[in-house]
């Protein structure tokens, strides 16, 4: 990814960066200039310098440079630019010293974390080993590592970092913060009580010889008014930070049983065995599969709202003038469990391709088999005459063309077989994309979370138009590549509400 795409996808994303300076007239105008080859939403934070620094910022055309006269400290630097970017609509902010010890080359990895994390907070985690800086850096390092674990039960490599990348709508306590260096501890600790996911990932590092370097770090004063913090955020943290992760603990666990009670449970003890006594009582006809594609219908549309109730807020996006009525190939990613439920909402004449393991469960596998799902085992030559059957019965057919849920929730290879069934039965492609369903319900957890799930369509694909691609590989090639852009657009839109 070059530089401009990455300007580009920042600014989409909501993305800005923040630099907080005092006295750094020999290195700021360096620094925010590098960042500028790679964002183009810099807000600078002049903290009342007294140097030159504020004429070389002036200097600076594209910035948002925040002035005052009087040096307020780095915490209250990243206060006002934190208030500056919300109140212009970002979502998420990179933070970096205006020393150049942070390198804008690493802005990529930010993005990329966030894009694989989003609603996250990134830190940067700093290597110094073999620097002039080792020794007193790892000394404090530990001694700030160690505090936070015992504050938030969480183990961080690099708590003092500040190349970091905060999720604006999720700054916890940040107007109440210190002023001074010991502000970024705080965000950190305030982040993980509330239950912000933080991830590291590595970056460079530079110290300037001993002769260029400026810092405003005062040992004595400053060690002393981290170690009073610290001791302040351990009192606080059996009062206030271990109540809240007790009661997320106790919402997820109470979000598992009610998702029992009210989603397996009546599957397994009621809606199964209702099947089965209709089933056992004359011959299977026409009119009872239908009965049963209604009732899947309704059951799936309470399991929805259900599901809604317990945190995962679902928004339908699919265009009004959508048809469900004309059969054809429903193709979606898949990221989850909860995929099928979303898709079954959208119309009763609606059958899947499904694995083996599904098609023989012990307690909906008997539905799934009279609902006419088969499974994808069978080959898709040998089912053609099933669907042929299923589509002049007014039926659509619904691919996951990946073929298994995606781990990482990017588009993973497609199959061939949506192409090839629209072809031979000649009817359409009715693209659709769920977002967030993945980190709703991920693929290796049992564990439902709250998260925004959205559904969206794109037009159909007629089978002139998926020809004019090329062969049946080229084909699959199109749609898989339609996929991942199409993901991407809409991750971007979704990620800065979280």
């Amino acid at each position: 990814m070059n530089q401009s795409d990455v300007r580009a996808l920042l600014h989409r994303r909501g993305i800005c960066v923040i630099i907080p300076t005092y006295n750094n007239v020999g290195t700021v105008g360096r620094v925010v200039s590098d960042v500028l080859d790679y964002c183009q939403d810099v807000f600078v934070v002049d903290d009342g310098s007294t140097d030159g620094t504020t004429a070389v910022l002036q200097t600076i055309a594209g910035i948002h440079h925040i002035h005052y006269d009087r040096n307020r400290g780095k915490g209250h630097a990243l206060k006002v630019g934190f208030k500056a970017a919300l109140e212009a609509g970002f979502a998420y902010a990179i933070t970096m010293d205006a020393d150049g010890q942070h390198s804008a080359s690493d802005i990529p990895a930010f993005l990329d974390a966030n894009r694989r994390w989003p609603g996250s907070l990134i830190l940067g985690s700093r290597s110094v080993r073999g620097t002039a800086e080792a020794k007193g850096s790892r000394f404090a390092n530990s001694f700030s590592n160690f505090w936070f674990c015992v504050q938030t039960f969480h183990r961080l490599s690099d708590t003092q970092t500040g190349f970091r990348l905060y999720p604006l709508k999720r700054l916890y306590g940040y107007r109440l913060i210190t002023a001074r260096y010991e502000a970024e501890l705080e965000l950190l600790v305030f982040a993980s009580w509330h239950g912000v996911a933080l991830h590291s990932i590595p970056i460079n590092v530079y110290y300037p010889p001993k002769e260029e370097r400026v810092s405003h770090f005062r040992p004595g004063l400053d060690f002393t008014r981290i170690s009073i913090l610290n001791t302040f955020l351990c009192i606080l943290a059996l009062v206030y930070g271990l109540p809240l992760f007790l009661l997320r603990t106790a919402a997820t666990i109470l979000r598992m049983l009610a998702a029992i009670l009210l989603l397996v449970l009546p599957l397994v003890c009621i809606f199964t065995p209702m099947v089965k006594i209709y089933y056992s009582i004359g011959k299977a006809t026409e009119a009872k599969k239908r009965w049963l594609h209604r009732l899947m219908y309704r059951v799936l549309r309470f399991a929805a709202l259900v599901i809604g109730a317990l945190g995962v807020r679902f928004r339908n996006h699919i265009s009004s003038d959508t048809d469900f009525t004309q059969p054809s190939v429903i193709i979606c990613n898949h990221q989850s469990q909860l995929d099928l439920i979303y898709l079954l909402t959208l119309t009763p004449r609606l059958v899947f391709l499904t694995n083996d393991r599904i098609w023989n469960n012990p307690y909906y596998g008997f539905i799934i088999r009279h609902a006419e799902y088969y499974p994808v085992s069978r080959g898709i030559t040998d089912l053609m005459p099933h669907f042929e059957s299923l589509v002049k019965r007014g039926y659509s057919i619904a691919i996951f063309p990946e073929g298994t849920r995606s781990a990482d929730l990017q588009i993973g290879s497609f199959h061939r077989g949506a192409a090839f069934v629209a072809d031979e039965l000649g009817i359409n492609i009715k693209p659709l994309l769920l977002y967030g369903t993945g980190r709703a319900l991920h693929k290796h957890s049992l564990v439902l979370h709250s998260n925004k799930v959205c559904l969206e369509s794109k037009p159909v694909i007629t089978p002139e138009e998926l020809q004019t691609k090329g062969g049946l590989k080229q084909q699959t090639r199109y749609l898989q590549d339609m996929y991942a852009d199409w993901l991407s657009e809409v991750s971007d839109k979704m990620d800065r509400e979280v």
